[in-house]
């Protein structure tokens, strides 16, 4: 696909310094690399737009959509450890790329996977399915371990110099540091966490959507705050743990658009706020008084019975006045 004197390359940047490597190897053959970051409710872009303003790239945000948490529902390749699919993530982000290619008068597509990095994704039949599940498998270069991979297309063609690329593997960071040094990158984030699906306690939370048809953006979005409840089939709560809690529920619900969610606050008394979600359209009586009681629970200025201010999405307001209860009822509620 000999467009004109310069091939182009899109990469999948992370920010991290594997990904930020590849791009600069495959720069290095006079190769323009175009770095994008996929963004979803469960890894975000920041590290990605930092590395990249660190050094001199322009990254493209991809938000990721509906047919992603598809995806994260049902994954062929099943889970890891956790909630991650990180097989069938990595392909689906490949096929994204490569469905971006025209627009970009793009050849192919690279990432900074290292082969044997990561116990899922990483070892060679994972790369493999990975590349093949993408549809895009003879496009894929793995600058960093490419030496140890089957030759695709851009080294065939003599797109790229594989002799030039790295064959690294394991789990051992001092090749890429040495590798930084060499270009001169003296800040680059550490290579852990950043994703969500991997943290237990996520997906434990996660899981409970799934379980109880609630696996959407409206109810995902709040999963990463506070103390959450499973009330019923249908209906979860969620109790700020501290004052940063309180708001940052604040601000998500400032910013969700969805018509789910119930506030509860107590009357004339400070503490945490409480959020009452549903995928039912009416939340009965049985159900908020429940709500109201767990609030209280966690009211350190209560002794006995308090009253629970409750906001509906239509700006009603309606009173509950509940005792508070010490029997530890809650508990067997509690995701976390």
């Amino acid at each position: 696909m000999q467009k004109n004197d310069q091939h182009i390359a899109l990469a999948l940047f992370s920010g991290g310094l594997d990904s930020l490597l590849a791009v600069k190897l495959i720069q290095d053959q006079g190769i323009k690399v175009i770095p994008v970051c996929f963004e979803s409710p469960f890894f975000s872009c920041k590290k990605a737009i930092q590395s990249a303003k660190q050094n001199n790239l322009f990254v493209h945000i991809v938000p990721l959509e509906q047919d992603y948490l598809e995806m994260i529902q049902d994954p062929k390749y099943g889970y890891g450890k956790n909630f991650n699919p990180c097989i069938d993530c990595h392909a689906f982000m490949y096929r994204k790329l490569g469905e971006m290619m025209q627009e970009f008068n793009a050849d192919f597509l690279i990432s900074g996977e290292v082969l044997g990095q990561r116990p899922m994704s990483q070892h060679l039949n994972g790369m493999n399915a990975v590349a093949k599940s993408s549809g895009y498998k003879d496009l894929i270069v793995r600058p960093l371990s490419q030496k140890l991979l089957q030759d695709t297309k851009p080294i065939r063609e003599g797109w790229i110099d594989k002799n030039l690329l790295l064959d690294l593997q394991g789990r051992t960071r001092t090749p890429q540091i040495e590798l930084a040094e060499k270009y001169g990158i003296i800040e680059y984030p550490t290579p852990a966490g950043g994703c969500l699906l991997t943290d237990p306690g996520y997906s434990k939370r996660l899981t409970d959507l799934k379980q109880h048809n609630m696996f959407a953006d409206r109810f995902i979005t709040f999963l990463n705050v506070g103390r959450q409840f499973r009330l019923n089939d249908s209906t979860k709560l969620i109790i700020g743990r501290n004052q940063n809690d309180n708001e940052y529920m604040t601000v998500l619900l400032e910013n969700n658009e969805s018509q789910c969610n119930i506030v509860l606050k107590a009357r004339d008394i400070p503490g945490p706020i409480g959020i009452v979600q549903s995928r039912d359209e009416i939340v009965s009586d049985i159900i908020l008084k429940l709500a109201a009681e767990i609030l209280v629970r966690y009211l350190s200025k209560v002794n006995d019975e308090a009253v629970v201010l409750v906001q509906f999405p239509d700006d009603e307001v309606r009173e509950f006045k509940v005792e508070k209860r010490t029997d530890g009822f809650e508990r067997e509620m509690l995701l976390n």
